[in-house]
């Protein structure tokens, strides 16, 4: 690697567990921001619904000015919530946002954010806003330059520093073209047999429903944040694999919107097929991977070997998991002869764009 490209930076998102004893403190910031969030939903709404006109980023904050001081927040925090709200209300095309909500059944998730320079790493702790928050530190965040971020609540109540840092683009050094097969049994399938197994949400069902039986909340949240941590664990263990050892990396197109209107909904929803693809592009292109999507049709029926259409069809032969080609005999496991394909065709795709 040469000194140019090791110089090289990217910006990554580091999250980091507060301790329990800032809770309050923190819920307390969290409802003044839902307090800024809906006035300015209802400024807003009525500028347009009055005025006809939309209120800028630039027109909040002199909406807001001196209410940092009033709700006991940074004045950075009430300016990152304009901005927010702004950038949402464009993104989905809305005159009016859905509010803010302190309490209740439906109650938002707590959320304070802050600008770059607001959030301080000092003596193990992360100062922000007059306060020093103690943090479980598994990053080693004193060697990091601190930019923007925000404190953000989970399902369990638990707190959470979310802060974005610069850190160094380290470009893989991988020569294969590699083929992934997303699943069902199994997540995903490497064409180099590397399997990621999912099943996180089935090994955990009986437990959540007996949870749920008994109407045992804190204990419902508690399993379905293990399934979730689980499923987030292998993901992103097994994206970094890959991105390590490959050149390129090509991905069948299944769809877990079309698979949840089939009777398999609950395989699909687990497998976690959206996360993976979102992890594997971004490691991808931050590492000078090739990440393509691939047309999956016909990729279990075909041989990688010969070609021939002679694999298992359909949802009656979907128990068959290891065939011979009728053709020329070669043996293949079920999923790995379908990534082999989606390898090959990437890199057919690959080529035909080179001569194009």
């Amino acid at each position: 690697m040469d000194q140019a490209s090791s110089n090289q930076k990217q910006l990554r998102t580091l999250r980091l567990r507060v301790k329990d004893k800032h809770a309050a403190e923190l819920s307390r910031q969290a409802r003044a921001v839902n307090y800024v969030w809906n006035y300015i939903n209802e400024l807003s709404e009525r500028s347009i619904r009055e005025l006809g006109c939309f209120l800028s980023v630039f027109d909040l904050h002199s909406y807001t000015t001196g209410a940092s001081k009033e709700l006991g927040l940074h004045s950075h925090t009430v300016q990152k919530v304009a901005g927010s709200y702004v950038q949402a209300r464009i993104q989905f095309r809305k005159r009016k946002l859905a509010w803010r909500r302190s309490g209740g059944v439906r109650r938002s998730l707590g959320w304070v954010p802050f600008n770059t320079g607001h959030a301080r790493w000092r003596n193990g702790q992360v100062h922000f806003n007059g306060t020093a928050y103690g943090v479980w530190d598994s990053y080693g965040l004193a060697g990091y330059t601190l930019r923007s971020g925000s404190f953000s609540e989970d399902s369990r109540g638990r707190w959470y520093f979310n802060v974005a840092v610069e850190v160094p683009i380290r470009k893989s050094t991988g020569k294969i073209a590699m083929g992934i097969d997303l699943g069902c049994k199994d997540a995903a399938t490497t064409s180099e047999a590397d399997v990621l197994h999912g099943r996180w949400y089935r090994a955990d069902e009986k437990a959540l429903a007996t949870a749920q039986r008994a109407r045992k909340k804190r204990q419902t949240k508690k399993i379905h944040a293990r399934i979730k941590n689980r499923r987030s664990n292998g993901i992103h263990q097994f994206s970094t694999r890959i991105v390590e050892k490959s050149a390129a990396v090509f991905v069948g197109n299944v769809s877990s919107k079309a698979m949840v209107k089939t009777t398999m909904a609950k395989s699909a929803l687990d497998a976690g097929w959206s996360s993976l693809k979102r992890a594997l592009e971004y490691k991808c292109a931050s590492a000078g991977v090739i990440y393509q999507e691939v047309n999956e049709a016909y990729s279990t029926r075909t041989c990688s070997e010969c070609g021939a259409l002679s694999g298992p069809k359909g949802l009656k032969e979907l128990g068959i998991r290891q065939w011979s080609c009728v053709e020329c005999g070669s043996s293949h496991d079920r999923d790995i002869n379908a990534a082999r394909n989606i390898a090959a065709l990437g890199i057919q795709s690959l080529a035909e764009g080179a001569y194009e």
